[in-house]
Formats: structure tokens, sequence, C-alpha cells
């Protein structure tokens, strides 16, 4: 039986919106924690001139090949075990890189660990999308997103909502810049950083 996010069906569609917008043109795009695996094939359906790349830790791979089994498209890739704490990732290099719901799960080193890998693995030009529920200049942008986070930090003190100024840092230190912020049905925001040329 495949598992089933319902998060994942009602963002689905607009986060498609936005990241079409910066994949178009990219061969390969990585996805970290591909979860379930719905977004995946979605996003694989619709943006068919591109290799979508899943990712996750080894429990969440069966459920991920499920969906990819059913979709039956040949532009989605079996997931890599990727741990965003190893020094080497799975892969090389990518085009792009999507990631959504995975900030605020991760402890802050883990969420460090991931710039750092997106820095190495994305090509000079390529944009790395991370949707979620974020904090802005230390604030919460929704009574929902405060009672989210302390539910989060009651079962695990050291995951919780991120806040945009600290991924922000993380992400011009490892040659990402900020291209866009774009505000998201249910209180979310899907960041967009572009890895620079330089």
């Amino acid at each position: 039986m495949k598992p089933f996010s319902q998060a994942c069906e009602n963002n689905k569609v607009p986060i498609l919106d936005v990241i079409r917008n910066y994949f178009s043109h990219a061969g390969h795009v990585l996805e970290i924690g591909s979860g379930t695996g719905q977004h995946a094939v979605y996003f694989a359906a619709r943006l068919p001139e591109l290799i979508w790349q899943t990712s996750d830790v080894p429990e969440n791979h069966a459920g991920i090949m499920a969906w990819i089994h059913e979709a039956g498209l040949r532009n989605v890739s079996a997931p890599l075990l990727l741990d965003v704490t190893s020094r080497r990732w799975p892969i090389a290099e990518t085009d792009g890189v999507f990631s959504a719901n995975t900030a605020h799960i991760m402890d802050w080193p883990a969420v460090r660990a991931m710039f750092t890998g997106v820095g190495k693995v994305l090509k000079p030009g390529g944009y790395f999308c991370l949707y979620g529920p974020f904090n802005f200049n230390g604030q919460y942008t929704s009574d929902s997103n405060e009672a989210f986070d302390q539910m989060l930090q009651e079962r695990d003190p050291d995951s919780g909502l991120r806040d945009f100024t600290d991924l922000q840092s993380q992400a011009a230190h490892h040659g990402l810049q900020l291209v866009d912020r774009h505000p998201m049905p249910a209180n979310n925001f899907l960041l967009v950083w572009q890895k620079s040329n330089a």
C-alpha cells in the first residue's frame, strides 16, 4: 500500500506553479527528502523534459518506489540513500535542487549540512527551491505556525521552524544568492536561491 500525505496533495499544484519557472531548463533535479514520493511523480509527469531524482533515508524508499512503479514514468529515478550530514553525497552534480517540509524536521546541524551539500552539487546558475513554514525576523507568520512549532519541539527539541535570516546566512556562505520568496497557501513559503557563477 502506498504511503499518502494530505499535505502533499494539498500543496502540489501551487508548488508546481512556482518551480516550473526555475526548473523548465533543468535537465536533472535532485529532491532532498522525497517522503512519500507523491511530489516526485506529480512534478515529473508535468515536467517531462527533466529527470527527477528522488532521495531519502532508507525507511522511506519502499513507499517512494510504490509511487514510482504505479506512475510508470521514465523520468523519475529510484531514490538515492541521502543523509545530508554525510561528507560525500551520492550525486556529484545536479541542475536544480528541491526540498519540501524538511528544514523544520531536521536539527540545525543537518540544515546547515544540507546547505553545504547543495552548495557543492548544484551547478552554477542552478536553483535551490525550499518549501515549508518559516519565521521572519524571529516572528511567526500565523498562530497555526506557532502551534505547529510548539508541537514539533515537544516531540523533538532539536526540530522546529527555521528563521529566514538564518537560512539566508547559510545560503550566502555557500554561494547561493536569494532570487525570491514566494508566499504559498497555508502560511508557507517557497524560498528560491541561485548558485553563483563565480
